[in-house]
Formats: C-alpha cells, sequence, structure tokens
C-alpha cells in the first residue's frame, strides 16, 4: 500500500472512521529528522501488512491537525486502533521499534 498524504479535508474519512490500525506520521519538508524516517515509513506502507494503513501529515500544510493531536515535535507518531488515538512516539524511530509499537495495539 502506498502512503496516504492526509489533510483535514480527508483525516477522518482514512483514519477516524477506519476500523484496524491506523500509522500517522506528522512531519514537514524542512525537518532533517523526518527526511531521516521517511523511508521507514515507506517500509511499513509497502510490507505486508493488510491491517495498517500508513499516513502522512505535513504540519506546515495542516496546522490545525497538529494542534488537534498536540504535536510539538517532528517527526511524530501517533498509532490510531479503530479511529482512536493509541499510541504516541516522538523522534525517529527504527523500523523494529514502529513494528513494536504496531504489534502492541493488535
Amino acid at each position: 500500500m502506498a502512503v496516504i498524504t492526509l489533510t483535514q479535508e480527508n483525516f477522518e474519512s482514512e483514519v477516524v472512521k477506519s476500523s484496524g490500525i491506523a500509522l500517522v506520521d506528522f512531519w514537514a519538508t524542512w525537518c532533517g529528522p523526518c527526511k531521516m524516517f521517511a523511508p521507514v515509513i515507506e517500509e511499513i506502507a509497502e510490507g505486508n501488512f493488510p491491517d495498517v494503513k500508513v499516513g502522512k501529515v505535513d504540519v506546515d500544510q495542516q496546522p490545525d491537525l497538529a494542534g488537534q493531536f498536540k504535536v510539538m515535535s517532528i517527526p511524530t507518531l501517533v498509532l490510531f486502533k479503530d479511529g482512536k488515538a493509541a499510541a504516541t512516539s516522538v523522534g525517529v524511530k527504527s523500523k523494529k521499534e514502529v513494528l513494536e509499537m504496531i504489534e502492541k495495539l493488535r
């Protein structure tokens, strides 16, 4: 599956009203650590995880979404289970660490 670009307009339909797990990466184009973290997000999106939806929110283009989830630093990952925020992580993580977070929600 490809990474979904999330906006105020599609966030509810793609994340809030979806069942299963949604991994949302809050990032910005100017953020060095976000660029380092991007390949991990891509790998998870392209992995064989049919129950995991992966999306990205550009905090500069979607400040209201960033504020709604109290994103103060980026990159920030918010994992949703059945439309509800269930876990948050700030900073760059390894693929293994992100997969462990997902596993805890299954």
